[in-house]
């Protein structure tokens, strides 16, 4: 894989990702309006992180291959 495929790869999974924080956000929102308590914390937040392999070291490893 060409470095420009490794970026576009990383930038793709950074997308997915941020729909998916989206998704998670929005039904925390829908829920507060509802007056219910929030189902996603900052803790599901970082597992979207790790999930899609965008942190730190799973990027800069990705680079290394």
């Amino acid at each position: 894989m060409t470095e420009e495929q490794q970026a576009a790869y990383i930038s793709a999974q950074a997308v997915c990702a941020l729909i998916k924080a989206m998704g998670m956000a929005a039904e925390n929102m829908q829920r507060q309006q509802l007056g219910q308590s929030m189902v996603y914390g900052e803790d599901a937040f970082n597992v979207v992180i790790e999930e899609f392999g965008i942190h730190h070291n799973a990027v800069i490893g990705f680079f290394r291959r």
